[in-house]
């Protein structure tokens, strides 16, 4: 952890890095409708996003690292995840018929899901409430938690 974030409470630090999946999946999502580089979209965020207002709203500040490890790692494994998240998903409903939202979701997840340091059940769990904050009705957020559920016991089978 970086020295900035030293005398953050575990709370704090807790926020930081939920809001920095958030934003991991917005850039995600931006890659993929305006084709821009990551480095482009990685810039925009860190410079004109985290803790800014928008939209009337005061945003969180994000967890830096967390959230530049998340975009490359996602964008760096996204044939691996992509493909893993085809076998999570039905037969009739192949990755690429899925809402961009939740593609760029399944990538962020994808990459944590393959981080040893963070515990499957809190990737998922995480990625969950970041499905809650873009669809409020509850459909897809059970959708991704057992689409995230199939990933990481696929990763992960021990940890469950």
């Amino acid at each position: 952890m970086s020295g900035i974030h030293s005398n953050l409470s575990g709370n704090q630090r807790r926020k930081m890095r939920s809001a920095s999946r958030l934003y991991a999946v917005q850039a995600l999502f931006q890659m993929e409708h305006s084709s821009q580089s990551i480095d482009l979209v990685r810039a925009e965020f860190l410079n004109y996003r985290f803790g800014e207002t928008y939209e009337g709203a005061q945003m969180l500040d994000g967890d830096v690292d967390h959230f530049t490890q998340v975009l490359e790692g996602a964008v760096k494994d996204q044939a691996d995840i992509d493909q893993q998240t085809d076998r999570a998903l039905v037969a009739k409903w192949p990755l690429g018929r899925i809402d961009p939202t939740l593609r760029a979701l399944f990538r962020a997840a994808g990459c944590e899901l393959r981080d040893p340091s963070v515990p499957p059940k809190v990737a998922i769990k995480e990625y969950v409430d970041v499905a809650s904050a873009f669809f409020p009705d509850g459909k897809e957020a059970s959708f991704v938690n057992a689409v995230l559920d199939h990933m990481g016991r696929e990763d992960r089978a021990d940890e469950f």
